[in-house]
């Protein structure tokens, strides 16, 4: 058996998604020594493929009043903006009896305050990071325009606006001239939207995230490649073991997975209900359409991102699991109602995918301190939110491992909220 017990490490992180990557990005500033290991690479899976959002508005979680009566709709269309694959189903009753316990109005508040205590710190955070890095080439400060079929879809949207309002969240409902200003071009179905001016994205999620890792690899974060197939505890953190049987110590371990994180907080004494999103999107070359910002259909669960790299036309959800075959006849269902939405859209040569979100039946992460390690932390389960939440993710990790106040309250997000 290999070894390297002995590296000049005191952070390891499991994961080079976003969120891993803007953790070594802080820790390598406060002078930790860190190693990152992935088996895929910097941002070459989920991360690759996200909306390219950093959506610090998105403060509702995804249950709902009345959630639950919709479940046999998601099992009987398989193309819909929210399905389980039926052979998933009975895996799913146990996520799905805790997402229908966060859907009460008491809970939905509890949740909204602390997303958008965590959004605060996300976006003064990432902004932060952003310039630190030399990165504001990479962003986009062009809104959000959310789109609605009629004024009675509009006005079922408001109570979720009066929560953002209250947040200090800023938007404006728009019809007419000023709909067609901020994006030309849309199908005539659409009465009104709304717009929030403060909505940001990047230009491509997978080369920002190898940007941000560039930065914490010149501060002397390294990455390792290679699958963790075993973890355990020590007295002073953890040891790790990869697929080509090394064996790695970690004095501080940090496990960011993802949606393979549930095992491996297993293995630290806790059992939480990480379940998968499957999502898909289609990539269409630059020039497909002239979309001047991010566009929503929350009617259909997609959205389309304008990036550097082309325009992005994804979202909705399918819960499946990690094993199950992709089903892209949901990338081209979106596709197809793409081109209904914006008249002239060009739809050929497009490049399909299908990514997993680490997805929490509150809509909150998982943030926090193992409970039967010492050195061992959490975060994961940011669902739609990693690249939103991946820099305030990072600083509370930071302030865990110096031993420092959080900056914000970290109960709402603790690994073990699901005890009772």
């Amino acid at each position: 058996m290999k070894s390297d017990l002995a590296s000049p490490h005191d952070v390891v992180i499991i994961g080079a998604g976003i969120v891993g990557v803007a953790t070594a990005a802080l820790l390598a500033e406060a002078g930790r020594k860190v190693l990152v290991i992935d088996r895929s690479g910097i941002c070459e899976e989920t991360s690759s493929g996200n909306a390219a959002a950093l959506a610090f508005s998105d403060i509702l979680p995804l249950a709902s009043k009345g959630v639950m009566g919709k479940v046999p709709g998601w099992l009987l269309d398989p193309l819909g903006p929210f399905t389980i694959r039926p052979s998933y189903f009975p895996r799913m009753v146990p996520w799905l009896y805790r997402f229908w316990r966060a859907s009460s109005a008491s809970v939905q508040a509890k949740t909204a305050a602390a997303q958008a205590a965590i959004m605060r710190l996300a976006e003064s955070e990432m902004l932060s990071l952003i310039d630190r890095a030399a990165l504001r080439d990479r962003l986009r400060e062009d809104g959000n325009l959310e789109l609605y079929e009629s004024e009675a879809e509009l006005a079922a949207s408001q109570p979720g606006w009066d929560v953002r309002e209250k947040a200090g969240i800023a938007y404006e409902h728009v019809r007419g001239a000023r709909l067609a200003q901020l994006q030309p071009g849309l199908s005539p179905r659409f009465v009104a939207g709304t717009f929030v001016p403060g909505w940001k994205n990047v230009s491509d999620p997978k080369l920002f995230g190898q940007a941000i890792w560039a930065y914490a690899e010149g501060l002397g974060a390294r990455l390792r490649q290679g699958k963790v197939v075993h973890a355990r505890p020590t007295d002073a953190g953890a040891i790790l073991r990869l697929e080509d049987g090394t064996e790695i110590a970690a004095p501080h371990l940090v496990i960011m997975a993802g949606a393979w994180s549930r095992s491996l907080a297993q293995a630290f004494g806790d059992t939480v209900p990480l379940d998968t999103e499957r999502g898909y999107n289609t990539t269409l070359p630059v020039g497909s359409f002239d979309v001047k910002r991010q566009l929503t259909f929350p009617g259909h669960g997609f959205v389309i991102t304008p990036m550097a790299t082309g325009l992005r036309v994804g979202g909705a959800v399918e819960f499946g699991g990690l094993r199950l075959a992709p089903n892209f006849a949901r990338s081209e269902a979106m596709l197809k109602k793409a081109a209904r939405f914006l008249p002239g859209l060009k739809t050929e040569n497009g490049r399909q995918w299908m990514g997993y979100r680490p997805s929490m039946p509150d809509s909150l992460p998982v943030i926090g301190r193992a409970a039967a390690a010492k050195n061992v932390y959490y975060g994961f389960g940011h669902g739609h939110l990693g690249l939103t939440q991946s820099a305030a993710t990072a600083r509370l990790i930071c302030d865990l491992i110096a031993d420092d106040r959080p900056a914000i309250d970290l109960s709402p997000f603790a690994p073990q909220r699901f005890r009772n």
